[in-house]
């Protein structure tokens, strides 16, 4: 198959993965005290941690790619897959949004919960982000279960929805110490998620096997 630029860019999933993996490994060293082990990703990014400088330049792919990387896929899927497979990433799209121009509004005025409107909003957009991420995936596992090329698709939804499952159920019942740990899980979900989309257009054929039939 000969890929075209929109198949190329597909490719920016994987540099946001990539992006967000390091901010996430290496803010910490700019945050003296943080343990990785406790403390929550989110506290790298507060509106006064010592580490926000260092997040900003390393996450600064992974800001602009998980929203690029969905709306190339949506452009890509039009007219392809099932209706219910297509509303799956379209929620996905949206989340992502959401994600971004919330939490960039809205970012922790203090590491923890500091309780300003500032952090309220920040854990309202984390309830509709969280909600919406797992719509989109059973929507997503839905769709491509019912059409065998894309049952590799469902399974990659259904491993990140089962790791948002680890992140929410875990944070709920850890011990206060191992917190960052398992909310960590939910975090690499919905990205390392835009990553296989992304990988999926580069690819090309698995999306563009099947037409709708509806």
């Amino acid at each position: 198959m000969k890929r075209t630029l929109i198949h190329w860019l597909g490719l920016f999933g994987l540099a946001g993965l990539l992006s967000y993996a390091a901010a996430v490994v290496f803010s910490p060293l700019a945050y003296p005290g943080y343990d990785w082990m406790r403390q929550a990703v989110s506290d790298l990014s507060a509106a006064n941690a010592p580490s926000l400088t260092l997040w900003n330049q390393l996450s600064c792919i992974y800001g602009i790619s998980g929203i690029l990387t969905c709306m190339i896929v949506c452009i890509y899927i039009q007219g392809k897959l099932n209706h219910i497979l297509r509303l799956g990433i379209y929620l996905f799209t949206v989340m992502n949004w959401i994600s971004y121009v919330g939490f960039g509004i809205f970012p922790l005025s203090d590491s923890g919960y500091a309780g300003t409107f500032q952090d309220v909003m920040h854990m309202v957009t984390t309830a509709v982000v969280v909600i919406l991420s797992i719509a989109s995936l059973i929507l997503i596992m839905i769709g491509g279960y019912r059409k065998k090329f894309f049952v590799g698709l469902a399974n990659w939804a259904a491993l990140a929805l089962g790791m948002m499952m680890v992140g929410a159920i875990g944070t709920a019942v850890v011990p206060a110490a191992y917190f960052g740990i398992v909310e960590r899980f939910s975090v690499f979900a919905a990205v390392g998620f835009v990553a296989v989309l992304g990988v999926y257009v580069f690819i090309g054929t698995p999306l563009e096997r099947i037409e709708s039939r509806e």
